[in-house]
């Protein structure tokens, strides 16, 4: 099969990945509007909701991806699979530290982080501190999330795109089973749709396992924060997160706005952003996936432009390469 047409499978079952999980979360912020409306509870839930995705934005599906799949695919494409795994394990066992602390000082300074991001609910002490609980069940999912992040990653590098493409609806059956089947049941039935957050993080993170474990996966923990791979992946990744932090700064300022004006802002902002989201996520993220680099595109690179010191546009036109991501060489 031509790369062209890989590129157009690969591109298929992203968009169709992605359209399946739009369409479950339409049904999931449907279920919720039926169920709690727009106001008092639902301000506290998405803030807490959107405080973890924020982050993960940033430093998860955003940057990582960009930096580590080409990265990965160079270890796995110009030397031994084994290489490529302790990189990956290397890459995965420095994560674990650092989401680790993250979460930990986020659900130590949650007050200080709502605080900043919804002023106005700061007056407003039942919300403040019903978002405060919330976001810090919420918060953990940035650990999980960006775990199943890095798996993603792995899969997409060996050109195996279902799974990763298919995970994002059990967060969105999560939320449904939740406020269906545990909110009823709870003191706080808002609260249900936090604890739903943690089981749809869980069941993505291990919906990668198998197919990770069929792919040859060998995770060695690796916490000497050494490996030159390492290295690259934070430098790689510097360059994303100033540019995905101006959209999430703005996401940011839209809700310290928000805060400040009649309740159930929040919600109608969320609803409305939903909406915005879905032709971006079929066909942008899709594509954009699809086309990082392919193994045939490396061994072309490494083997008309290895004297350069950074890989970058050498591929020819059908290689599958995406001028965005430079490949430092080893």
């Amino acid at each position: 099969m031509s790369e062209n047409k890989k590129l157009l499978k690969a591109t298929g079952i992203i968009s169709s990945g992605t359209f399946l999980s739009r369409i479950f979360g339409f049904i999931r912020d449907m279920v919720i509007a039926k169920i709690f409306g727009a106001g008092f509870a639902t301000d506290a839930f998405f803030v807490a909701f959107k405080i973890p995705n924020l982050l993960r934005r940033l430093l998860g599906e955003g940057a990582l991806s960009a930096a580590f799949i080409p990265l990965f695919t160079e270890y796995f494409t110009t030397k031994s699979k084994e290489d490529a795994w302790k990189f990956a394990s290397a890459i995965f066992s420095t994560l674990l530290v650092i989401l680790f602390t993250v979460t930990l000082l986020g659900i130590i300074f949650m007050p200080a982080i709502i605080t900043l991001l919804a002023p106005g609910f700061y007056h407003e002490l039942h919300k403040f501190n019903l978002t405060v609980y919330l976001t810090r069940i919420t918060f953990p999912y940035i650990f999980l999330i960006s775990l199943t992040a890095l798996s993603m990653g792995i899969l997409n590098s060996l050109r195996h795109f279902t799974v990763p493409a298919m995970s994002p609806v059990l967060l969105n059956l999560s939320l449904i089973g939740a406020a269906f089947f545990i909110c009823p049941y709870l003191k706080i039935p808002v609260s249900g749709l936090a604890i739903g957050v943690i089981i749809g993080g869980l069941l993505q993170f291990a919906f990668h396992i198998p197919p990770l474990l069929k792919s040859g996966l060998k995770f060695t923990p690796d916490f000497s924060f050494s490996h030159p791979g390492v290295k690259k992946v934070v430098l790689l990744m510097a360059p994303s997160v100033i540019g995905l932090a101006v959209t999430q700064f703005n996401i940011f300022v839209d809700t310290l706005i928000a805060s400040l004006l009649t309740e159930g802002s929040i919600s109608y902002l969320y609803y409305a952003d939903r909406v915005m989201q879905l032709p971006l996520g079929v066909f942008g993220t899709a594509i954009g996936t699809a086309i990082l680099p392919t193994p045939r595109c490396i061994r072309h690179c490494y083997r008309d432009c290895y004297s350069a010191d950074t890989i970058f546009l050498c591929c020819k036109e059908g290689y599958g390469w995406n001028e965005r991501y430079p490949l430092l060489r080893a």
